[in-house]
């Protein structure tokens, strides 16, 4: 009877939130106003710090970078359809956003749907998400094996390379099977990041939008990494077999809420709130707050801070036997247990 009441609970959620899945022009609109202009403008008083000092420079450029983040928010939203009512709209200006943030609309709006459609699923990973293993996969794997997902998994090379190798690389490319719109759809975002680089570069001049745009971009994506890793790497978070696995569960058991300080929430448009994200992708960012606040089982779902996701860091492979992320070393110190509780058959005279 208890599970009963659960599950149709969490069938009810879905429809609590349904009256929450429209956009609102009129906010839309002044998102793209508070976001775009101030980014230009941060952009500019960065130009103008160059003859003052490079460390203002370098100042203005983390808060442009902040920026950049809610342009991807922007860019997120119109992959869903939930920021304009109007399919074309969204395409128009998810394509603009994604030549700034430098994703191609098409090819992640694909991607991003089959993470929401598979997210949690242990079944169904390797698309818009991030590597990680199970404790006996890792067990499991070859010595290079290994070595590949420890490095993957170290922040320095996560954080640190990833921005570079997913934004700037593997997003100037097709993946295998694009549709022609798709493809389309890439090439126009690669041409108009060289066609906005260039028109930069001849009227700053190339040092100098590299000075800008490179801290600008760096910083951003790193940022970018991190909220996507937080919001399903999380000790207690949900990734049971495809034969268990339950849309509604994997959104509110398998997506944080990342409570964030008012002025980082406003930056990272409300993303922090990404259980409700999951549990409707339609609703826009401006409303993910309220849905939250108006919904009180969504309000006892697993929530993180600035302080506590930086834990978040520690988790390497995902042990089924206890339903949570684990670290390497405590594999290790499991590992040794079992060798230990082995018993020889027979023992000597």
């Amino acid at each position: 009877m208890m599970m009963t009441k659960q599950t149709q609970m969490l069938k009810n959620l879905r429809k609590q939130v349904a009256p929450y899945e429209k956009s609102d022009t009129s906010r839309s609109i002044k998102q793209m106003l508070n976001t775009f202009i101030p980014y230009v403008l941060i952009w500019y008083l960065a130009y103008e710090s160059l003859s003052i000092s490079y460390a203002l420079t370098l100042v203005l450029c983390v808060i442009g970078a902040g920026f950049l983040v809610r342009v991807f928010i922007i860019f997120h939203d119109c992959c869903h359809g939930s920021f304009f009512k109007d399919k074309r709209i969204n395409q128009t200006i998810g394509t603009i956003a994604g030549i700034l943030t430098f994703f191609p609309f098409k090819q992640w709006q694909h991607s991003h749907n089959v993470h929401h459609a598979s997210s949690g699923n242990l079944d169904k990973r390797g698309i818009g998400d991030i590597w990680f293993l199970t404790v006996d996969e890792y067990l499991e794997a070859s010595f290079w094996q290994r070595v590949a997902y420890r490095l993957y998994r170290n922040p320095i090379v996560m954080f640190g390379l990833g921005p570079i190798y997913v934004f700037l690389i593997t997003n100037r490319f097709n993946r295998k099977g694009a549709k022609r719109k798709e493809r389309m759809n890439t090439y126009l975002t690669n041409v108009g990041i060289v066609a906005l680089a260039a028109v930069m570069c001849y009227t700053f001049g190339w040092e100098t939008y590299l000075l800008i745009q490179g801290p600008i971009f760096y910083i951003s994506g790193i940022l970018g990494i991190w909220l996507f890793y937080v919001q399903h790497t999380f000790e207690d978070t949900y990734f049971v077999d495809n034969k268990e696995w339950e849309y509604v569960k994997a959104a509110v058991e398998g997506s944080s809420f990342y409570k964030l300080p008012k002025v980082l929430q406003w930056l990272t448009g409300n993303i922090g709130y990404h259980h409700v994200h999951h549990l409707s992708p339609r609703v826009p960012n401006y409303k993910l707050e309220t849905v939250h606040n108006d919904t009180t089982p969504l309000q006892h779902v697993p929530t993180i801070t600035l302080a506590t996701s930086l834990e978040c860091l520690k988790f390497k492979l995902w042990d089924e036997r206890q339903d949570k992320f684990v670290t390497f070393k405590d594999i290790k110190v499991r590992t040794i247990e079992e060798s230990s509780s082995i018993q020889p058959k027979y023992k000597k005279a």
